[in-house]
């Protein structure tokens, strides 16, 4: 564990640190679709994102979810520091799109660290900043994009952070993710393969301009 978070976090963290996170936090390994964290949750550790991507979701009064954005390797959330900070409930859900390898940080050790070390309050004021231009960017393409725009824009989004240009999701799951339905997504998939941008297959998306 400790080399993983070496690589993950030399240039983030002083050696101190990460001998103080390597003590006290917990490790696991997670496959992918698994829910991490649950809309109404109360949090009492922080993940810390060693491989793999988690989505993190949003949802509305009527149950439907909105993808707000993606986790990748180094990265933590800011509203699951937000819940564990203020001992309030989850107000998102996270989702594993990938298996992932992370460690789970007690709450108690994030406000101690906070006063202690410097290079883990300007990560923590650091993914604050992250996740909430990641929020606003969502926000606008909600706003200002088109359905279509929005559907390439997510799939090149997933392509990047899976590093890898197909995507492995039903077309069912993407409306899901898009706050859309089926019908709109297959018609949208089909437009943007007929652009030349995809390409459709039995099970998965090809994207051809990434």
């Amino acid at each position: 564990m400790i080399q993983e978070l070496k690589d993950n976090y030399k240039d983030v963290f002083e050696e101190g640190l990460i001998n103080e996170i390597n003590q006290v936090a917990t490790f696991k390994e997670i496959p992918e679709n698994f829910k991490i964290i649950e809309i109404g949750d109360y949090i009492k550790s922080m993940p810390l994102l060693l491989s793999g991507v988690i989505k993190i979701f949003r949802e509305d009064t009527n149950g439907d979810e909105l993808l707000l954005y993606f986790l990748e390797n180094g990265d933590t959330c800011a509203m699951t520091l937000s819940c564990c900070i203020g001992q309030s409930k989850s107000e998102i859900r996270a989702v594993t799109e990938t298996q992932v390898k992370l460690l789970m940080i007690p709450v108690q050790k994030m406000e101690e660290w906070m006063a202690k070390y410097t290079s883990w309050r300007a990560f923590v004021l650091n993914s604050y900043h992250n996740r909430l231009n990641e929020v606003m960017e969502t926000v606008d393409s909600i706003a200002f994009l088109k359905m279509d725009e929005r559907l390439l824009k997510y799939l090149k989004d997933k392509a990047r952070v899976t590093h890898n240009n197909s995507i492995h999701n039903t077309h069912q799951e993407i409306a899901y993710e898009l706050h859309t339905s089926r019908v709109v997504v297959s018609r949208l998939l089909k437009k943007l393969e007929n652009m030349g941008k995809i390409e459709l297959n039995r099970n998965h998306i090809r994207l051809v301009e990434l």
